[in-house]
């Protein structure tokens, strides 16, 4: 699923392309997309995007008042609207020329774009694809303000919280750091890949319970969130340049732990291990972070019971 530094890379392309520019219309293929009815999507049409936000993982796209609707849009002429979409696990925009087909069997929408400052010059097409069989990526138009506060999830923004917040929302609940660190109620935008990374730069165990964590321990969390977050939106945005973000992807090069399970730490060389648990998993550098102690993995921990190996040593011993 793409993460805060993901949503904020396509976030500044989109700015550069669709701020001050008119929505001239919408194709919507894939049925399961559009998730409201009232106000049409149709009463975007014609309408000038004057910002494009960061929601936690979703992009909001904002139609002031005061722009024509379009075809059955003059009872919201008056309102604010806003376009709130969520790419969830596989949704992914590309940029295209005007007018550009919806991609065969992944593609769900196509955006079509007037030039900035420039309504009756078309400047490009936003498609939007979702790859698999289920198609979970959600768009919703909602009126003002208090409709979008209904998709905030009310987490504190990670990049800009000083340590006392980021303290408080961290350690709200006991729970594993894992979860509290990817729960969109305490902390906007961390999922699964940025999560392991945070944990890896902070040398802490994804099972530590946020109730056990000393000052130093949060000082630290804290500074590694800002550090990953911040140099990775640096990263990217500079890949992508003046272009649009073509491969976002939760398994980079670059990663220090995510998706490399068995390669070496970066930092200490140990093999990277994993916990895994439904569709996820979890990976994280023994030596690193839990001391040199392997975390039971539920699949074969549970199999393997007391011939699971407890360190990196009985694992290699094995």
């Amino acid at each position: 699923m793409p993460e805060l530094p993901d949503i904020e890379d396509y976030r500044a392309a989109l700015r550069m392309r669709v701020v001050g520019a008119r929505l001239l219309d919408t194709r919507v293929r894939g049925i399961s997309l559009l998730k409201t009815y009232d106000p049409p999507l149709e009463a975007l049409h014609g309408r000038e995007c004057r910002e494009v936000r960061r929601l936690g993982k979703r992009l909001v796209f904002a139609f002031p008042a005061g722009v024509p609707g379009g075809p059955g849009g003059t009872a919201t002429d008056g309102e604010d609207l806003f376009a709130v979409l969520h790419l969830m696990i596989a949704g992914r925009l590309a940029w295209a020329k005007p007018g550009a087909a919806v991609p065969g069997r992944v593609g769900l929408a196509a955006f079509d774009w007037s030039t900035p400052d420039d309504p009756e010059t078309p400047g490009g097409t936003l498609l939007l694809r979702e790859a698999g069989t289920k198609k979970r990526a959600s768009l919703h138009v909602v009126r003002g303000e208090e409709g979008l506060a209904d998709h905030d999830r009310g987490g504190i923004e990670p990049l800009s919280a000083d340590l006392d917040d980021f303290a408080a929302a961290l350690t709200e609940e006991n729970r594993t750091l894992k979860r509290a660190l990817t729960d969109p109620r305490r902390l906007s935008g961390i999922g699964n890949a940025f999560s392991d990374e945070i944990l890896h730069a902070a040398g802490l165990s994804p099972v530590q319970r946020t109730a056990h964590l000393d000052a130093g321990q949060l000082a630290r969390l804290h500074a590694a969130t800002q550090q990953v977050l911040g140099d990775w939106v640096a990263r990217l945005r500079e890949a992508t340049g003046d272009g649009f973000p073509e491969k976002v992807t939760a398994f980079r090069e670059g990663f220090a732990v995510h998706g490399r399970y068995g390669e070496p730490c970066p930092v200490c060389g140990t093999a990277v291990q994993r916990i895994r648990y439904a569709d996820n998993e979890t990976n994280y550098c023994p030596g690193c972070q839990t001391g040199g102690r392997l975390l039971a993995d539920r699949s074969l921990s549970r199999l393997l019971k007391d011939d699971w190996p407890r360190t990196v040593d009985e694992l290699e011993g094995a």
